[in-house]
């Protein structure tokens, strides 16, 4: 078992407690937005590709030059079917692709797969690849390759990431090809947003040669933009323009070189004295007031990420609903976001339905500290003096530390237990481990592409990394049906079933979702964005 921050999606990276190790581990999200599945799919039917324009000004990209971009170095290998750490993920986007890209508003983007469609009530899916794409060694992209890819994360023994985000959902066997083209995903239930788990939102899934056998940075072969050069694991990475890349004449860059910094201040520095261009993992709290130099741009976007204040249901104090609604009411939201989430996101309302996601219901009062309030339901559950211990690891101590100050602004007794991130994530993982079996802890959830992938493992009845130990057979209904929903309507209204049940048993508290942004020169390069994910795109990145 591994915990949120181990699996396809690893923690937020937005909070000013974190070192630069844990930005680099954490400092993925990935969120969702846009349209709804027929909007989508009626889109992506349409081929095409991008135009060749800049992403930030419009204008045509000027072909040339290097982009140099600061980032931590790999805590691990840099390879696609387990990387899960920020750097990674950089290097290895640069140099393959998946089926489906994710825009910065989360939209599904056609890369390799140029379509898809489903069938059997969302439970199989069929693409169809874009002809004539090729790997970088020459090598056809075909229907093989892309089994072969999803065969390998779907391989336990490869240890992938991306296991995690399958479960339930794909199993080993699934895969299967019709001719040269075309791929199929057999599903174990209905799953109308499977597109976005063959997507970036699942970053391991990138698309490689069939016989591919690891030690990428050695033989790093894919269809992307650029081309890996060379790589150092204390140094950085070179990559050069991809000269038979498929996508409309671009990259516009005759290259990026990404140089390791090993903490925040020396990558920060870099950028100020004109060393490195922009920043693969950029830490709010310290490049926003780089903005106002008119040399150092800060691009920020909203995101999924999301850190849980999870209430064990099933002990006292927090088996009474109305002890948990307290805890809740004695937030003060706006103040966390600004000061743990640098302003950057938004307010939490106590559901896993993030104002980004398309179904998120616009009804929901609004939960704001109310210390009156905070008294009556203690007082009406018979806990009129609440204390309780508090559970986190050192990147959510910033946040453990501002509720404990707000709930004893309402009376609330706050103890804090700090644990080593070993010691938080360690145990068994089935009894024992303090993440799962606290009686209150903060976890770091990486944005979802969808949020059935927060719902499912986090708040379904006997869930794999339920740690409030919450159960509800109204909101298990309401979660299959949204998994199986086909349109907008429907999943609207399952979604604010399932939101409703949420902010009223409260067996988790979210004060806000977190954003990101990325620092670079805006009077050098154009075209440069933040990605809620920290994803990068510098295919249509040029100078000025």
């Amino acid at each position: 078992m591994v915990s949120p921050s181990r699996q396809g999606w690893p923690k937020p990276g937005a909070g000013p407690e974190l070192s630069r190790p844990e930005l680099s581990r954490r400092g993925l999200l990935t969120g969702v937005a846009g349209a709804g599945l027929l909007a989508v799919l009626a889109a992506c039917n349409a081929a095409g590709s991008a135009p060749a324009t800049t992403a930030s000004s419009g204008a045509p990209g000027r072909r040339g030059g290097v982009l140099r971009a600061g980032s931590p170095p790999p805590p691990t290998a840099v390879d696609p079917v387990t990387m899960y750490d920020g750097s990674a993920i950089a290097i290895v986007q640069l140099v393959a692709e998946y089926l489906i890209w994710l825009d910065r508003d989360f939209k599904l983007v056609p890369k390799l797969a140029e379509s898809w469609s489903s069938d059997q009530g969302g439970k199989r899916w069929t693409f169809k690849l874009r002809p004539g794409v090729t790997f970088s060694d020459g090598t056809l992209v075909d229907a093989a390759a892309v089994k072969a890819s999803f065969d390998r994360l779907l391989d336990p023994k490869s240890k992938s990431a991306a296991l995690s985000a399958f479960e339930s959902i794909l199993s080993a066997g699934g895969v299967s090809t019709d001719g040269t083209a075309t791929v199929t995903f057999a599903l174990d239930r209905p799953f109308s947003d499977f597109p976005y788990l063959v997507s970036a939102g699942n970053y391991n899934a990138v698309i490689l040669k069939a016989d591919y056998g690891g030690d990428f940075t050695k033989n790093a072969i894919g269809t992307g933009p650029f081309i890996l050069k060379s790589y150092d694991s204390a140094t950085g990475a070179s990559l050069t323009r991809n000269e038979k890349y498929w996508d409309g004449g671009k990259p516009y860059l005759d290259g990026v070189e990404i140089k390791f910094y090993a903490d925040d201040q020396a990558d920060l520095l870099a950028l100020q004295s004109g060393d490195i261009d922009t920043q693969i993992l950029s830490r709010a709290a310290l490049v926003e007031p780089l903005g106002a130099s008119g040399v150092v741009t800060v691009d920020t976007v909203k995101g999924t990420g999301v850190t849980v204040l999870s209430l064990r249901v099933d002990q006292a104090p927090f088996d009474k609903k109305e002890v948990r609604q307290a805890v809740a009411y004695g937030l003060a939201r706006p103040d966390i976001l600004q000061a743990i989430g640098t302003g950057i996101g938004d307010l939490g309302n106590d559901h896993l339905l993030a104002p980004l996601f398309p179904a998120a219901p616009a009804g929901i009062p609004q939960r704001a500290q109310d210390k009156q309030k905070v008294a009556q339901l203690l007082q009406a559950a018979g806990v009129p003096q609440l204390s309780f211990t508090l559970t986190f690891d050192p990147p959510s101590k910033d946040y453990a530390v501002t509720i404990q100050n707000q709930l004893e602004q309402v009376g609330i007794t706050v103890h804090l237990d700090q644990r080593s991130s070993t010691d938080f994530y360690g145990g068994d993982q089935a009894k024992d481990t303090p993440w799962l079996f606290t009686p209150a802890n903060l976890v770091g959830w990486a944005g979802r592409p969808v949020p059935s992938q927060f719902i499912t493992p986090m708040v379904k009845s006997k869930a794999v990394w339920n740690g409030s130990k919450y159960a509800s057979p109204a909101l298990d209904a309401a979660a299959d049906a949204y998994d199986r929903a086909s349109t907008d309507a429907d999943r609207k209204a399952q979604a604010e079933t399932i939101a409703t049940i949420l902010h009223e048993d409260v067996p988790i508290v979210i004060a806000y979702w977190s954003g990101a942004v990325r620092a670079y020169n805006g009077k050098k390069f154009d075209g440069i964005q933040a990605h809620p994910s920290s994803f990068v795109d510098f295919s249509t990145v040029s100078q000025k």
